[in-house]
This record gives structure tokens, sequence and C-alpha cells, in this order.
């Protein structure tokens, strides 16, 4: 079956809105040889290749005026293997729908973020995470990978098989090759116990390491201009999964997004409001309790658009970071009102890793869609490198190849294989060459 391909030429959004960009074309392949026979036309004809998932990372990952390819036609789930607690996945596949797989075959992830719509091969390519200290990113639950190299071969590569690719391809920002399939440990299905509590600044970072410790997963949000955090802790329960409760459904889609949404254009279009509005936000953090399957309790809807940058820094930085972020804001009175969401990763060995080689607290700060960012962003990142710093790929950064090659041990390593396997830039766009200094 031949692939479908969009000869029209027509504007690709991210989903904030910060990226826009027409390609020449936008193809849909529906197996890997198709993947095969694009690449073949793409280097006959000198164009260049770039793929997207769901379009959630907020920088120019994916922008080309060549050809898009879209992995939207690759998805499926494979049943489990019950042994190996693996389960194989077809690149396109979002998360969402992979959730909903593991749950009709009796299985759970091992931990995802708190956005199910991206796609999986996108998610692994860009490092996302949810946070569990002994957990890692959906890159470190990554346990084989299928790719097609820009000579056309399809590839295998996991921790036995072609170990080095592996460890490079299990977060790659999509310049080593088209994922198509990805092999993901899992767990027999399990429930979490979800708390949601209004807690004082102070007293979370005070207890920073029996919170980490002590809940399976852990996370927070601090709002700006005031000492108040809304904490959540989850871990796994035998209890029966409660009703879902008017409270909660009321809070997941009238307060955290309805209501959000009309305070944040309340702060954009007067902007020196936005301390009132975290102030209010902060007021009415929900405090409620609920137990489900963990594929209903790690994802949120969110339909407040944003732009956002994330650092991961060792963990034991955090109370510091906290306390400079606290006085630039007040010294710089930035019209900011998004809370900064704290999450924790495990550390890995993978070699473009946010967290490699040690544990990290990721520190995630947010601007409503259609407010400048760009002072508050720069302000906060020089406090994140300052620390150690890395950046999330698939949020906001500043930085450029000469700084990036002294945050990652394995940098060169990494820039050795892909120009083994792509001689000609065939996946690289301005922005990837950018980063790798070419």
């Amino acid at each position: 079956m031949k692939s479908a391909v969009e000869n029209k030429p027509q504007v690709w959004t991210n989903w904030s809105g910060s990226v826009r960009f027409t390609p020449r074309e936008i193809a849909f392949p529906a197996t890997e040889e198709d993947m095969v026979s694009l690449i073949r036309r793409a280097r006959e004809t000198g164009t260049f290749i770039r793929v997207i998932g769901s379009g959630h990372s907020f920088t120019p990952l994916v922008e080309t005026d060549s050809i898009l390819i879209s992995l939207d036609r690759m998805q499926g789930v494979h049943p489990v293997d019950p042994e190996e607690q693996q389960v194989s996945v077809l690149g396109g596949t979002k998360l969402k729908a992979l959730g909903a797989s593991l749950l009709q075959q009796g299985w759970s992830p091992e931990n995802l973020g708190d956005i199910d719509a991206q796609s999986i091969a996108g998610a692994v390519s860009t490092g996302t995470h949810g946070t569990g200290l002994r957990l890692g990113s959906l890159s470190e639950q990554t346990e084989a990978l299928t790719l097609v190299t820009a000579d056309g071969q399809i590839r295998e590569c996991s921790a036995k098989q072609d170990p080095e690719l592996y460890q490079a391809a299990r977060l790659s920002i999509g310049s080593l090759g088209i994922i198509t399939r990805v092999q993901l440990r899992v767990e027999p299905l399990y429930r979490l116990h979800f708390r949601s509590r209004r807690l004082p600044l102070d007293e979370v970072v005070n207890r920073l390491e029996e919170y980490k410790s002590n809940h399976r997963h852990f996370e927070f949000f601090w709002f700006p201009y005031t000492d108040s955090v809304q904490a959540k802790f989850m871990n796994k329960t035998d209890a029966p999964p409660t009703r879902k409760g008017w409270w909660s459904s009321f809070n997941k889609l009238v307060l955290e997004n309805g209501v959000f949404w009309c305070l944040s254009e309340g702060a954009r279009i007067v902007p020196r409001f936005s301390r009132a509005v975290s102030r209010i936000s902060a007021w009415g953090v929900p405090q409620f309790e609920e137990t489900g399957n963990s594929q209903s309790l790690f994802a949120t809807p969110r339909h407040v658009r944003f732009n956002e940058m994330e650092y991961s820094i060792p963990a034991e930085s955090l109370p510091a970071v906290i306390e400079e972020m606290k006085q630039t804001m007040e010294k710089n009175r930035f019209p900011v009102h998004f809370p900064i969401e704290i999450r924790f990763v495990k550390g890995d060995d993978i070699w473009l890793s946010p967290a490699f080689g040690r544990d990290s607290a990721y520190v995630a700060v947010h601007m409503y869609k259609g407010m400048p960012h760009q002072e508050y962003f720069q302000a906060m990142e020089q406090i994140f490198l300052r620390h150690d710093g890395r950046p999330h790929w698939g949020k906001m950064h500043h930085l450029g190849a000469d700084q990036l090659c002294k945050l990652y041990p394995r940098w060169q390593d990494f820039r050795q294989i892909r120009r083994r396997l792509d001689p000609d830039g065939l996946f690289l766009n301005p922005y990837l060459r950018r980063i790798f200094g070419l």
C-alpha cells in the first residue's frame, strides 16, 4: 500500500502556536516499506525529512520546508509479552491509546506524564517523563527500538543488540532516523490512590526528602508570588476504585480549565493582574482524594494553552533553585500567573537524557499563550544553568552547541553516531544544525 501524501502546501502549527511553517508536502506512511520509499525519494531529490507525532513540543524540532512525515497511520499496540513484561507499540500510537490498550489487556504503564496526547515515538525522542524518584522517563522505560535510518535500512537495537545505537536512539530528538516501533516495560494492572493538598511552600521544601522517598509519585505546583503549593501524592493501593464524584470532574474540567482560562485571559489583557490571579489560583487549590487505575490518574486535561521551558537539575539543588527563583521574581515582577511545576525523575545512562548520571528534579515554568515569555524564561534559565541545569528537549531553551556539549558527558559520542548514520543530514533542520553545531 502506498503512503498517502498531501501535496497541497498547508501551514502546520504545534499545540501552543509557537511553531508555524509550511512544508513542501506531508506524507502519511503506513508501513516501514513506505518509510524506506520516502527516504529513497528524498535522497534522490536532495530534500530533507522531519517527523511529527502530535505537535506537543514547544521548539521547532520538526520545522521544515521539505518533507514532513506524520506517523498517524502507524498506530497499534501488540499483545503484552507476560514473561518479559514488555509491550511492542507502533511509533505513531498516542499515549492515551496505549494506556487504554494496556488496561484492556490487564496491564499498566510503569509511569507516564500528565499529558497523554503525544505519540510514543515523539515522547521517547524528547525524553517525556512523569514523576517519581524511583522511576525513569519514557526513554528509560524503553527496552528496544526499531528505526528506519537515512540509508533506508530497518534497524533494531537494544541493550544486547547494537547497544551503542540503543543508548543514542532512546533519546535522539529525531536526528538518527524514524522510530517505527518501541518496546516498553509494563507492569500488571495496578491502582493508585491520589491526594491533592494545599501546603505551604516552606513545608514542602523542608520535607522534600520525606515526600520523595515515601511516595511512588510526588510533584508540586508552586504559585508565583505566593507561599502556597498544590502537592500531589500517588501510591499503589489495593483499595477499590472510587466513583467519579462531581468534585473531581468539576475540578478538572471547570476549575483547572474553564475558570483558569478566564483568569488567564484577564491576566493577558491586564498583565498587572497576574499576581492577583496567582493568589486566587493558590487559594482555590482543590483538596480531595480518589482511587483509580493508573491510566486514569496519570493524565489530566490541558485545555488552557501556554508556552513552557523545563530544565532538569540535580535533585539536591532544588531548594537553592527555588530560593533564587523567588528572589528573582520579586525583584523583576514578571507578569506571570501560571504555577511552576516540579517533578522528580530517576537518573539514567541515556546519552542525551537530561537525567543522565543523576537523580533529577525537573522544574517547568509556563506562560499563558499570547503573553510575552522571553524575559521571564531567560531569567529562570540563568538560574537553572548556574545549578548544572539541562533543558528538556521538547521545551523552550536558548542554548547552542557550545553550551550543550559541556552539559552532556557523552555528547561527542552521540554526534559521532549521528554523523555515521546520517552523514548528509537527511533528518536535520536549521534548529538541529544549531544544536549540534553543524
